[in-house]
């Protein structure tokens, strides 16, 4: 008796402790809505946002509706998609530090992105969502070939994480060469987008990354039992009836089509899928992907939200690229990851 009341208490905390950081991650994601609304260059007050988003003559429209909620839709859903995206690849190379940004596949993205658009902008034709897309899914796709073929001849994850961490950078100094040497005016302009920002999104964007995102989402979250029977092991997966071979493609397709879809419309943002899954596995004590799928696509949001708010706000009105800012808070998590890798390697 006392045994199956310790069991219940335990069950119960656990629980409770699933539900608490949901409604912590809530309630984190509405009030930074909010403080996305009112702060800025120029601030608003409660009044002028609720007249801004429901009468459409108002003063205030432009600013809440064309200017930020433009801006705040998309941190959410490209903020949730790379953190997902991140949580996909560290389940594929079952590594807590791999990520589209580590492992070099946002800066294949951004290269094929990049010579696409210089390729339409310099013919003078104009370079729709779909476009963007498929040439940033193709770009990840190589680097993510490249890292795949680097995997099967380094048996080391250390290895493969340098060996992407190279891939990207000769990715971003191609990109940046070609960018720099561009002779439309317009296209030089590439130099911003490539720093990663979300300034530039405009509502029919939002619509796009929404019809990509959201289906992402959801296939996703039903694959939860073959990704967490994968995570016990490759073996245990196939005695639970799960192709292996169509299950890493699928996890392959996945995260490219997340990672892609940031980039075409963002640019590359550095550190969110590393260091996201990371935090919502403390927060939550587990990696089931049951908790882990919606866990990490709510804290996606709430970090890219909480950094391009800072972006914003922190030399209005200058802005800073999100990249940077990501980076000065996801840096540090990924050295402490890797630290305590270290540390259990030594036990």
């Amino acid at each position: 008796m006392q045994n199956g009341n310790t069991e219940r208490n335990t069950e119960n905390q656990r629980y409770g402790r699933l539900a608490l950081g949901f409604v912590l991650l809530s309630v984190a994601l509405i009030g930074l809505v909010f403080l996305n609304i009112v702060a800025g260059s120029t601030s608003l007050s409660i009044r002028e946002v609720f007249d801004g988003l429901t009468n459409a003559q108002s003063p205030h429209r432009v600013i809440v509706m064309d200017v930020r909620m433009v801006r705040i839709l998309p941190a959410i859903l490209l903020g949730g998609a790379l953190a997902l995206s991140g949580f996909l690849l560290q389940t594929f190379f079952a590594n807590p530090i791999a990520g589209p940004f580590i492992l070099g596949i946002s800066s294949g993205a951004k290269l094929v992105l990049s010579v696409t658009m210089i390729g339409f902008l310099s013919r003078g034709i104009a370079v729709g969502s779909v476009t963007l897309i498929v040439a940033s899914f193709v770009g990840a796709m190589l680097s993510m070939g490249f890292v795949l073929a680097i995997s099967y001849k380094v048996k080391r994850m250390s290895m493969l994480i340098i060996c992407g961490v190279m891939i990207g950078y000769i990715c971003s100094a191609i990109t940046e060469f070609v960018i720099r040497f561009a002779d439309d005016s317009n296209i030089v302009k590439l130099h911003d987008w490539a720093m990663g920002s979300f300034a530039s999104i405009k509502w029919d964007n939002v619509i796009v990354i929404a019809a990509v995102v959201l289906p992402a989402l959801v296939v996703t979250f039903l694959m939860s039992k073959p990704i967490g029977a994968y995570q016990l092991g490759e073996v245990y997966a196939q005695n639970m009836g799960v192709n292996i071979r169509a299950f890493r493609i699928a996890l392959i397709l996945l995260s490219g089509v997340l990672s892609a879809c940031v980039t075409a419309f963002a640019g590359p943002i550095s550190f969110v899928g590393v260091a996201v899954p990371h935090l919502m596995r403390r927060l939550f004590k587990t990696a089931k992907p049951i908790v882990m799928i919606p866990a990490c696509f709510l804290g996606g949001a709430v970090f890219c939200l909480l950094c391009d708010l800072i972006a914003r706000t922190a030399f209005a009105p200058n802005e800073l690229s999100i990249s940077s800012v990501t980076a000065v808070f996801g840096a540090p998590i990924v050295i402490l990851v890797m630290l305590r890798r270290q540390k259990e390697g030594e036990r």
